[in-house]
């Protein structure tokens, strides 16, 4: 499910801030393109008990409940439900404090060999984010129930990242749709939630940190010509990297 911070960290270049604060080549504006970018992604469904199963979206920490529609506990303060509303087709929600954050209807295969899923995210703005997956199944087992990877992505909203100069050695990331405004310092310091270095003028290496813990690890590179930003995400408990490739607007 949920696939998605940002940090960083100047070992280098320190007595030059001002100059990159002034000349940085990240600053501006760039659009998501989407059939550049990967969103792999594995989910776990195991059966429980009757009517019953646990779920992992990946975050290590499963949540049981009963596929009977209703609103049950789940993690970080959530609460999450999902309804059998045909033999080959689920509706899984996550909520918090009452409001959806998300919505995810599944599918079935007719041979039960694939899975696909129509996401749909509730951003901060009030706009909201699509994306269609396919996975196939990886392990043994019957309806819902097995190990499903994600084979294809497909994102159908327009997604925006904002990268300003933030004081003499660091940089402002925004992300419109989430209200997200996070600031980076470049002062050689490692902080509770970042930590991270400019490895070359066209490439930063990002520790992205939440209560202390190592939530990704981040590579932002610049293609020569300057016109297209590619991230490379790295989560904990992920196998695979989420790859964003971005054009410059």
């Amino acid at each position: 499910m949920s696939k998605h911070t940002f940090q960083l960290l100047l070992v280098a270049f320190v007595v030059t801030g001002a100059l990159w604060a002034a000349n940085d080549p990240f600053v501006g504006k760039w659009k998501l393109n989407p059939s550049e970018s990967r969103f792999p992604d594995v989910m776990k469904v195991k059966e429980a008990g009757a009517n019953k199963y646990a779920f992992d979206f990946g975050a290590g920490n499963p949540e049981t409940i009963v596929a009977d529609g209703t609103d049950q506990p789940g993690i970080f303060g959530t609460t999450l439900s999902a309804s059998v509303e045909g033999p080959d087709t689920w509706k899984v929600v996550r909520k918090k404090d009452g409001r959806t954050l998300l919505t995810g209807t599944w599918k079935l295969s007719k041979d039960g060999q694939t899975l696909s899923d129509f996401y749909r995210e509730n951003q901060g703005d009030g706009s909201t984010l699509s994306m269609d997956y396919v996975y196939k199944r990886t392990t043994a087992g019957s309806g819902f129930a097995a190990t499903w990877e994600s084979v294809s992505e497909k994102m159908n909203s327009a997604y925006e990242l904002e990268i300003q100069s933030y004081g003499s050695d660091g940089l402002t990331f925004i992300t419109p749709a989430e209200k997200e405004t996070r600031n980076v310092r470049f002062d050689g310091k490692d902080y509770p939630d970042s930590s991270g270095r400019r490895v070359n003028e066209r490439t930063l290496e990002i520790t992205h940190k939440a209560k202390g813990k190592v939530r990704d690890t981040r590579q932002i590179e610049l293609s020569p010509d300057l016109k297209t930003l590619t991230m490379t995400v790295h989560s904990v408990g992920q196998s695979k990297a989420n790859v964003l490739v971005f054009d410059r607007e």
